[in-house]
């Protein structure tokens, strides 16, 4: 991490710098407010309040987007309250052990990663989601809920808007693994948790599962039928025409399946070969079934 470092006592600043150091981040050292303000990016900045005379809240908005943590000589309202309201992230009292402030930093550099993470699933989220149109109405109060639906992307769409509507933490199992029925088991009632792969139990595993659900914050979704169970049950359906479990589709059929779901991932070349007919043959199928390829 690179981290500025903000204190007029220059021997503390140079030992806080030779120990950070040695863990691998880059310091930099300032006197004065005026020798902090600078153009660089700072992973963090460790600014001394007790600099005589001089103004630190333009360096807390100059680092608005770092982690400005507050090395102060006593707790008051001028040096830890009014300048954590400002932007700062935290303070620590002086003389402090070097191990305190680097489990500080430590915490913070987690918290960001956290935050970049969580901004990236996000993105990911709303980007696998954005071609599929599925509505919610439900609210935690209406869980237990199982959701079918032969297009599993449909399903996991409705779980994670409902999840967005709760506004509270996530938990996600499979039953794919038997073992899970333990964790399952222990779930907290609160803990919104979305399990799927309901169609992968035995036949003697549903009612163990039912009666251990029961009460619980969950959204279970299956990709077959789902046979009669004692909570609600939503069935999503594609607004294309997906292949059903069991089903056999004709050649044709099959064909123009193929080409409306996947042409936009594979180039011709690619797709006809796939499905072993020459471009042509594949040019004139998308004319006999009306496809158009988006450019």
């Amino acid at each position: 991490m690179k981290i500025l470092i903000i204190e007029n006592e220059i021997y503390l600043a140079q030992s806080i710098a030779a120990k950070l150091s040695d863990l691998g981040h880059v310091c930099d050292l300032a006197s004065s407010t005026k020798d902090a303000l600078r153009n660089e990016p700072y992973d963090v900045v460790l600014l001394s309040t007790n600099i005589s005379g001089q103004d630190f809240y333009p360096v807390i908005n100059a680092y608005k987007n770092s982690v400005v943590i507050l090395m102060i000589s006593y707790v008051s309202n001028d040096t830890v309250s009014k300048p954590l309201k400002a932007g700062a992230k935290d303070y620590i009292l002086k003389p402090f052990m070097i191990e305190e402030l680097i489990r500080k930093i430590d915490h913070f550099q987690d918290y960001e990663q956290l935050k970049r993470q969580n901004a990236t699933f996000q993105r990911y989220i709303d980007h696998s989601f954005s071609s599929v149109n599925v509505e919610c109405e439900y609210e935690k109060s209406d869980l237990p809920i199982f959701v079918f639906s032969n297009y599993q992307k449909y399903a996991d769409a409705f779980a994670f808007k409902l999840l967005a509507r709760c506004k509270a933490p996530l938990n996600f199992i499979s039953l794919a693994n038997l073992r899970t029925l333990d964790e399952i088991a222990n779930l907290n009632p609160e803990t919104l948790t979305y399990i799927t792969d309901f169609q992968a139990l035995k036949k003697t595993d549903k009612a163990p599962f039912l009666e251990l659900i029961a009460g619980k914050s969950v959204i279970v979704s299956s990709t077959d039928i789902i046979e009669e169970v004692p909570f609600k049950t939503v069935e999503m359906k594609s607004d294309n025409k997906v292949i059903e479990q069991g089903d056999i589709l004709p050649i044709e059929d099959y064909v123009k399946y193929i080409v409306l779901n996947y042409q936009h991932k594979f180039p011709d070349t690619e797709l006809s070969k796939k499905l072993g007919i020459s471009r042509k043959s594949l040019w004139e199928k998308r004319k006999k079934y009306g496809i158009i390829k988006k450019k």
